[in-house]
Formats: C-alpha cells, structure tokens, sequence
C-alpha cells in the first residue's frame, strides 16, 4: 500500500503543475480578450486567430485543472444526504462514485478523444475561418485532461482505500456550497 500512495501522491504533484498551467491560461486568455477588445474598438480591426485563441486557452484552463478540482475535493457532486453521513460513509460514497462513475466516463472518454484528436493532428486541421489556427492543440486537452483526471480518480481511488484502512490520513471535510 505504501508504494500505492507514494504513486497517489505522485499524481497528485503532476495534476498540481497542470492546474498552474490552467492558471497561466486563464490569465493570458484574460489579456487576449481584453487586448483584442480594445484593438477591435479603438482601431477596427480583429482577427479570428485572436478569438480562437481565447477558446484554446479556455479549454486548456478547463480540461488541465479539473484534475486539480478533484484532488482537493472541490468538485460538484450531489449533496443530497452527503452532508449527513459519518466520515466513513461519506469516503465509501466517494469510492463508489470514484469506481463506478468517474474511471468508466473518463475511460470512455479517453477511447472517443484520443482517434479524433490523432486524426486532426495528422491532417493538420485548420480552422474554416480566415485567419484561424491550426485544430490540434485545442484538441489536444480532450484526451489530456480526460487522461489526467482518470489518474486523479485512482489517485483518489487509492487515497480512501488507505483512509479505510487506516494507513492514510486525509481531510474528508466538505462544506455544502452556498446556494
């Protein structure tokens, strides 16, 4: 179990550098749109790269920190008698969602993303709008993010095993979001 945990915690350093990636996206798509926005009113002009940009970013905000989301349980689930069950109950709840729920998406996923993401990479796909850029970056972060998040999930999936076990310490706390 010790190596298990160490592969956990491993995961958990690599999704920790992709969400800082998805930080820097979310800042340099905030300075695209702004720069382009102000280029596009105070002068006339745009350009179709410059917005598609902005959706690149977007997607490599989403799809490289959703892991990181996961890692330290921020994610949505439904909470409808979550908040009420003990700590056990509530990581056996996790492990059932986390097995049952979230590794056959993400492997679902992963087996949709990855052909289409090589097909538009090998074609060099570009955008039908003047201008625009080439596809397959942004189709890049469907099978990365699926990819990262399948790990998080057995990171996740190991971490509770060991909880229950009571060889791992983790904070199960979770605070219902205010609605």
């Amino acid at each position: 179990m010790k190596a298990l945990l160490a592969l956990a915690h491993g995961i958990d350093w690599l999704n920790t550098r992709f969400a800082r990636l998805a930080g820097w996206a979310v800042i340099l798509s905030c300075f695209i749109s702004a720069g382009n926005a102000v280029v596009r009113y105070a002068f006339g002009y745009s350009s179709n790269g410059w917005l598609e940009i902005q959706w690149y970013l977007f997607a490599a905000c989403v799809m490289l920190g959703a892991a990181n989301v996961l890692q330290h349980n921020e994610h949505v689930r439904v909470d409808i008698f979550y908040a009420r069950l003990s700590g056990r109950g509530k990581v056996w709840v996790d492990l059932f969602g986390l097995v049952f729920f979230l590794v056959p998406v993400m492997l679902a996923m992963l087996w949709f993303a990855t052909p289409l993401f090589w097909r538009w990479f090998l074609s060099g796909e570009v955008s039908s709008n003047a201008g625009g850029l080439v596809r397959w970056p942004a189709m890049l972060m469907l099978p990365l993010g699926f990819g990262l998040m399948l790990l998080q999930g057995l990171g996740e999936i190991i971490k509770r095993v060991g909880w229950l076990m009571n060889i791992y310490q983790m904070d199960i706390h979770y605070d219902r979001p205010l609605q």
